[in-house]
């Protein structure tokens, strides 16, 4: 069996220690290398059978890979080391949205602390079919599925919008399943994160921090694409707005 490859989760807590360390590698004796290394070994990410072999993500994995972001930044000016798409794409998005990374970063460390992310099962859907998930990694993908799919939390908002007198409808497309299946379609509605992960991870969801969706723009929302975040109702409701 071979060390896998890393994960989201594991290069957005790596690539935050960097950029908080002025995009500098950092040694293997480092202090905070080695805390990183003790963190990533606990994600529940990978199968305990990958996480006992030897040497993974010990604290001169962790070294090595500070030393990827560093030499693969763009303003590096040395030989860069040789690493794969998903460091790239996390070096990326560190570089043009460096406070939402850094603030993902902060959500798993927190979830990990809380023990919230070891308590949450793994969902459906938090991997797409060709194996991406988001760029903030698949634990907050998780934590947002499993508040999406909590029933009381779908209820609630579902009563917050018949309260309000709106119509219970999806909020990208306008398709209402009551108009379209009748008193089979009655009541019914899936609820998406408006706020993206790395806001939605840090607190407990609020009714206004969901709208309501249909099957189709739930799963548009929800398609992961490499070195991409979820997108929120609003972009998508943008996205099937414009012109052809």
């Amino acid at each position: 069996m071979r060390i896998p490859a890393w994960a989201e989760d594991e290069l957005v807590l790596a690539g935050a220690l960097v950029v908080k360390n002025g995009w500098r590698e950092l040694r293997t004796n480092d202090r905070a290398v080695q805390e990183l290394s003790e963190l990533i070994r606990s994600l529940p990410i990978h199968t305990p059978e990958e996480r006992a072999l030897p040497g993974f993500r010990s604290p001169d994995s962790v070294s090595r890979k500070t030393t990827d972001f560093m030499t693969n930044h763009r303003l590096y000016s040395g030989k860069a080391t040789r690493c794969g798409k998903p460091t790239l794409l996390m070096i990326e998005a560190f570089t043009d949205h460096k406070a939402e990374m850094l603030q993902a970063a902060q959500a798993l460390e927190e979830g990990i602390a809380s023990g919230e992310l070891h308590r949450i099962p793994p969902q459906m859907d938090e991997i797409d079919e060709s194996g991406a998930t988001a760029i903030e990694g698949r634990l907050l993908v998780r934590r947002a599925l499993a508040r999406e799919r909590d029933p009381k939390l779908r209820s609630r908002k579902i009563e917050q919008v018949r309260r309000s007198g709106r119509p219970l409808q999806c909020e990208v497309c306008d398709f209402d399943f009551a108009s379209t299946y009748g008193d089979l379609g009655e009541g019914y509605i899936e609820v998406h994160h408006v706020t993206p992960l790395y806001v939605s991870g840090i607190r407990e969801t609020r009714l206004n921090d969901l709208a309501c969706v249909c099957a189709n723009c739930h799963r548009m929302c929800h398609r992961s694409r490499p070195g991409e975040s979820w997108r929120t109702p609003a972009a998508l409701r943008e996205r099937i707005r414009k012109p052809a």
